[in-house]
């Protein structure tokens, strides 16, 4: 575990309209980190990431990012600095091939490395090689999974952003997929996992935070957190 901040946030509120929905977050992440942000629906957690991602305004507060703040950038211009978010439910293009829904991940960054980074994905998903030129939207909902992750390693983030990578897929999946990104990170890719599922979250992240009502109630290592009451009352019934 780093203790470089490579994403570090410091009091940021965000919402719709006259909503606040995030009150006052600060929230780092340092290279090589693995963290998790974990949160029932409701929380929270989908406006954190558009916000860091650009996609929703920062009302107060700032987002830096390696080294350079990123509050009021384009998620065009954060995509090209490095941080790469794989969106919740997947958010492929179902009637586009396999290979070129994965060559859609470089096109704001590694261009010049697409041949090789799509070897990568490949040699990391096999079955997607299998389906490369089968539509998208033809996939198992796993498929899809590594698919939009695949997307996302197309673009050579620095930190990559995934979230609830394990809705929707088997128990047997979702053991794979956790495993996957253990994997990526013990390879030096930092990852920001947000998710609702406490358990398995928590035994393969560095630290964690939990998120209610759009506000941070519990933070610390996961060995911390795990054994933290609170946690246990809120998500496990305990």
């Amino acid at each position: 575990m780093s203790t470089d901040a490579l994403l570090n946030v410091r009091g940021l509120h965000a919402g719709y309209g006259e909503t606040e929905i995030l009150r006052g977050i600060d929230l780092v992440v340092g290279a090589g980190d693995i963290v998790a942000v974990l949160g029932s629906n409701g929380a929270g957690k989908s406006t954190l990431n558009l916000a860091i991602s650009g996609l929703v305004a920062a009302r107060e507060g700032s987002i830096e990012f390696d080294g350079r703040f990123i509050h009021d950038a384009s998620p065009a211009a954060i995509v090209a600095a490095g941080l790469v978010h794989v969106p919740e439910g997947r958010r492929i293009f179902p009637n586009m091939s396999v290979a070129d829904n994965l060559d859609l991940g470089s096109y704001r960054r590694a261009s010049s490395q697409r041949a090789a980074n799509r070897e990568r994905v490949f040699a990391m998903f096999p079955r997607l090689r299998e389906r490369a030129s089968q539509r998208a939207g033809t996939l198992s909902g796993g498929e899809q999974q590594m698919l939009a992750i695949g997307r996302g390693l197309m673009a050579e983030p620095k930190l990559l952003i995934l979230d609830e990578p394990s809705l929707g897929l088997s128990p047997l999946l979702v053991e794979e997929m956790f495993a996957m990104i253990l994997r990526l990170n013990k390879d030096g890719l930092a990852v920001l996992l947000v998710e609702q599922n406490v358990v398995q979250s928590l035994d393969i992240v560095h630290r964690g935070y939990i998120l209610e009502h759009g506000s941070f109630v519990i933070s610390g290592s996961a060995a911390d957190i795990r054994s933290d009451a609170n946690l246990k009352r809120a998500f496990l019934g305990l």
